[in-house]
This record gives structure tokens, C-alpha cells and sequence, in this order.
């Protein structure tokens, strides 16, 4: 259940023009807008410095050798598939560039293919926003039983979102499912953060809603009419999109997932970010015209 409805703008302008389609424009998740998708930054203030069980003593030959005998095999040769996208000035990590070159190995488009947020997510980049870190890298592809490109072709048909639900399942299997959707979702905003910001831009969020929840996750003429009424709106307080509006629109949409129960909507009774309550007056507007 979402949280309570913050309290709206005092001058919260209306929707503007009803949207009846256009384009989007291609946002590279894992970017920032005003930036253009690298690195991330700032890796310099980021690097950590080598473990400390690796002896300093000796030649870099030794250190070496002392390093991957601690490392099994597999683990080794995850090291090996990272060391080709970490960055160059950070070792212990791989920010978009990198991420986007492993893409191109996986022939996964890194604008469209909600596969690779998947494998992100499975590998277990959490520490960080746009990147994943080497130690989160070898401990997926560890758990993953992951270490060569040819393992990782092999598991992305298991990585399209529509595993994660299954309608022949009971409804204990499909509410623990549902659940698992809602961390991946989750996941996704926390990833596409730009560094310590708490907010996704409207365009940021429009390309993630249409890579995440296509193919029946939820109704396509939701999706269609939500991402029109965000590009519409013209009110600056929905510019950004906090993670509670992220969160609250896929319960929104399991809840009222058509016309007829969008109808019973209660604006009056509604516990819905202020964000729902405008795009449930857009829709109000859209019925209108139809009349």
C-alpha cells in the first residue's frame, strides 16, 4: 500500500493538452540527462584500495601469483571477463561504458533490452548507482555459476521479466512472484539514480516504464496513458519522479487495472501520491472527449 498522499503543490498546474501519441526520446538508463553516459563519475573518490591480504613484498609477478591463488578457478576468470569492462582509471568497478560493452558481447541492446537491468540486478549491483563493483561482480557470477560469455548467452532467455509471474501458478506462488517484481522494480530506480540524487528524471522514468513493464505486466493502455500524461504535464514538480511515485504507479495499476475500475476512484478518499490523483484526472478529461 503506498504511503500517505503528500500535500499538492499550491499552484499545481493542469495537465495541458490531452497527448494522442508522439515519440519518445531514447534515454540511456543508468545516465543522468544533463550528462552523457560514460563512466561514472567521480571514480577517483570512489577507488578502494586492494585488499589487505594481498602481501605487498615481493615483485609484481609474485603479487599477482599470490592474488589468484586465492581466487578459484571460476572466480578467476569472472576477474578476468571484469578486468575487460572496469574502468580505466578505477579497476574495481564498471560504470555504463563498461556495461554498454558488455552488452555488445551479449548482442543485448542496452537502450531497449530490459534483460540487462535483470542481469545487473541478479549479479547484485547494489553498492553504487550506473555501475556494478568487481567484489559484486565475481559474487554473482560466483552464485550464478557464471565465467565466460558463452554461460552468459545461455541463461538471458531466463532473464525476460515474464518468469518472474506465471498465470498457471497457485496464488501463493503468484503473490510471492508479485513480490519478487516489486524488488526488481525497485532495483531498477535505484540504479538509474544519478550519484546521491533520490529522484529519476520524467524522461528517465518514461524509458524504464516502457522497458519494464511491456508485454502484459501490466495494461498496455495504463502504460500508454500514464508515459502520455507524464510528457504532457507541464508542471515542474513532476520534472523529477521520487521512488515513491515509481513504487505507487505498479500498485496503482494492479489495482485499477481498467476503465471500468478506474470508475470507483475516490480522489476525496484516495491515500495516492498527488501524481495518481492528477493522471486520474487526465484520464477523467480523456473519457470527456470521447463523449
Amino acid at each position: 500500500m503506498p504511503g500517505k498522499k503528500r500535500k499538492a503543490a499550491a499552484s499545481a498546474s493542469s495537465a495541458g493538452s490531452v497527448a494522442e501519441g508522439g515519440t519518445t526520446t531514447k534515454i540511456m538508463w543508468g545516465s543522468s540527462s544533463s550528462s552523457p553516459t560514460t563512466s561514472s563519475s567521480n571514480n577517483n573518490s570512489s577507488r578502494r584500495t586492494k585488499a589487505s591480504s594481498v602481501r605487498r613484498t615481493g615483485s609484481g609477478k609474485n603479487l599477482a601469483l599470490e592474488r589468484s591463488s586465492s581466487l578459484s578457478g571460476n572466480d578467476s576468470k569472472a576477474e578476468k571477463m571484469f578486468e575487460e569492462i572496469c574502468d580505466e582509471d578505477n579497476p574495481d568497478a564498471a560504470g555504463m561504458e563498461g556495461i554498454c560493452k558488455l552488452c555488445e558481447q551479449l548482442n543485448l541492446d542496452p537502450l531497449e533490452d530490459v534483460r540487462v537491468l535483470v542481469l545487473l540486478w541478479k549479479l547484485g549491483a547494489n553498492k553504487k548507482p550506473a555501475e556494478i563493483q568487481k567484489d559484486e561482480w565475481i559474487s554473482g557470477c560466483r552464485q550464478l555459476q557464471l565465467d565466460s560469455i558463452d554461460k552468459f548467452k545461455k541463461i538471458l532467455p531466463s532473464l525476460d521479466t515474464g518468469f518472474m509471474e506465471r498465470e498457471e501458478f497457485a496464488d501463493f506462488y503468484k503473490v510471492e512472484f508479485s513480490h519478487y517484481f516489486h524488488v526488481f522494480c525497485l532495483f531498477c530506480f535505484q540504479f538509474n539514480r544519478a550519484g546521491t540524487h533520490k529522484t529519476l528524471d520524467k524522461d528517465m522514468v518514461i524509458a524504464l516504464l516502457n522497458m519494464c513493464l511491456t508485454g502484459g505486466r501490466i495494461s498496455p493502455h495504463r502504460l500508454e496513458t500514464f508515459c502520455n500524461f507524464l510528457q504532457a504535464t507541464k508542471d515542474e514538480n513532476y520534472s523529477k519522479i521520487t521512488l515513491d511515485q515509481w513504487r505507487s504507479f505498479l500498485d496503482f495499476s494492479y489495482e485499477y487495472p481498467d476503465a471500468d475500475a478506474l470508475k470507483s476512484y475516490d480522489e476525496s478518499e484516495s491515500a495516492w501520491p498527488v501524481l495518481i490523483d492528477e493522471y486520474c484526472e487526465y484520464m477523467a478529461k480523456l473519457e470527456e472527449k470521447k463523449k
